[in-house]
């Protein structure tokens, strides 16, 4: 078993908590939930991420009001865009997506404005968290802000919706060309790949934040959008996109949530000049939300790059829920990575190639814990040997199969490095292809990415066996009980105070 260290910011909570990330109701005698002095950036962000009591889930949703983007969002293709998605009491929403040609939503393209109905249903079978809807589309329209770009998808739109926009009519500013309507029963949408299935998988989530002003926060997600455009038709979301924030309750300081606000089809928000920091992966990231990926699946990421020898090493914390506090297993991964090099494909990205070469895992429920000692003898570290907490190396098994683990793994990837409201560090990594395989050739590379990392620590120093070890202890070790640790304390003091001098 890996031996487990406890520091101080861990004895507290022993003290005040069952679980090293769990941040107890505040009361009078003890700290609140910020950051403690002696508390290592990384660990207070993961611990204040698995906050529960501070992140609710609402169902079923009430999604009535005003919703937008906080920035410029990336969906597979690539394609640039911002969203602002007002749903009535009345069941009526209207959507306005705003595309440009640019990776930070200057140069915008064209708007689509989408009006329909949708009806909530029952909580989602597949997705925990989740509610499933119901939509119909009333109408869709276009509006061009270039020559190029009307003259670009006309050329889509007449190979398969004759006449949509005569060859010699030049662009007007402003105007409003009909893609779709349901009383004309009129469709021309398929050669933009358009879908709205983004409706049929809703999320509602308020999270209180002292620091923020107001302290209110509530993101809508939305379903995701298939990585492959082909396939965005036919498929049916079971993850979620990045989150709108409501209008009324969002993230400040947000300029961007302003000028997205107060647009329209006839007037496109132009985000502002943002700079862009140097595309360097060193230092330490963690993820700044409970993330979920296609065929349902929740985790957290801790991941550490060393830009002197380019190797890296990564903590998977795995869930069986929504809000990331029912921990299922760990995967502790370590490789190396080539330099990158300017993406050509994706403006703003960078790509460059990961190869993982070592894995180790760590049970931390019973189901886990029988799939992996049923494994097929040497499919999957030492079949049989498995046990709760402890750690084992799939490495010499080459991977595990019951997992979908195969080492040595080679991924092409992309990322970008921008700055959040606060002028901290983000990460953001390729998203991962809808249909669970990896991006494992050059031309699976991603086109999009997936929710960002918070650096957490700048450049690191090469960390030792024994601190990796730290880390993956202080994530999965049983804790005692407070009352004992309370009581030790009490004891120490009161020896301390009868003491002779």
């Amino acid at each position: 078993m890996a031996q487990r260290y406890c520091t101080l910011g861990c004895f507290l909570a022993l003290v005040y908590g069952d679980k090293l990330w769990d941040v107890p109701v505040p009361s009078d005698q003890f700290p609140g939930p910020g950051k403690l002095t002696w508390e290592p950036e990384c660990q207070y962000q993961l611990r204040h991420l698995q906050d529960g009591a501070r992140i609710s889930s609402v169902l079923p949703p009430n999604i009535e009001g005003h919703w937008i983007s906080t920035g410029c969002e990336v969906r597979p293709g690539p394609e640039f865009l911002t969203r602002s998605y007002t749903f009535y009491p009345n069941r009526l929403f209207k959507a306005l997506q705003f595309y440009y040609s640019d990776p930070q939503c200057q140069r915008p393209l064209y708007s689509l404005v989408i009006k329909g109905k949708m009806r909530l249903r029952q909580a989602s079978w597949i997705t925990r968290g989740a509610t499933e809807a119901d939509y119909s589309l009333h109408k869709v329209g276009i509006v061009f802000y270039t020559q190029d770009a009307m003259s670009n998808i006309r050329a889509q739109m007449n190979r398969t919706c004759v006449g949509f926009v005569s060859t010699g009519r030049t662009w007007a500013p402003g105007r409003l060309y009909e893609l779709l309507s349901a009383k004309a029963d009129r469709d021309c949408t398929a050669a933009l790949n358009f879908t709205m299935h983004e409706l049929s998988l809703v999320r509602l989530e308020k999270q209180y934040i002292s620091e923020e002003k107001g302290g209110l926060l509530e993101k809508l997600y939305l379903g995701d959008i298939h990585t492959e455009i082909s396939e965005r038709i036919h498929y049916r979301p079971n993850g979620f996109q990045q989150p709108l924030q409501s209008a009324l309750h969002h993230t400040h300081p947000c300029h961007v949530c302003n000028l997205i606000y107060n647009s329209d089809e006839h007037q496109p928000p132009i985000l502002p000049n943002t700079t862009e920091p140097p595309a360097h992966l060193g230092g330490k990231w963690v993820s700044s939300q409970c993330e979920v990926r296609p065929a349902v699946l929740f985790l957290t990421r801790y991941l550490t790059f060393h830009g002197d020898n380019r190797t890296w090493e990564g903590f998977y914390y795995h869930y069986a829920d929504p809000l990331c506090k029912q921990h299922t297993f760990t995967l502790r991964a370590a490789g190396y990575y080539t330099k990158g090099v300017p993406s050509k494909h994706v403006k703003g990205g960078t790509e460059l190639a990961f190869t993982v070469n070592q894995v180790w895992v760590t049970p931390l429920n019973q189901a886990t814990l029988r799939m992996l000692n049923m494994s097929r003898l040497g499919s999957c570290g030492t079949s049989g040997s498995w046990a709760i907490g402890e750690e084992q190396d799939i490495t010499a098994t080459g991977g595990c199969d019951v997992l979908g683990i195969r080492l040595p793994h080679t991924e092409y990837e992309l990322f970008k490095i921008a700055q959040d409201n606060h002028g901290r560090p983000l990460l953001y990594l390729g998203e991962r292809p809808t249909d669970g395989s990896s991006p494992s050739t050059p031309n699976k590379r991603p086109t999009s990415y997936q929710p960002p990392l918070t650096q957490c620590s700048s450049e690191p120093t090469r960390p030792s066996k024994q601190h990796q070890s730290m880390d993956l202890a202080l994530d999965s070790a049983p804790l005692p009980q407070p009352q004992f640790w309370a009581l030790l304390m009490l004891m120490f003091i009161m020896l301390h105070i009868l003491r002779p001098n």
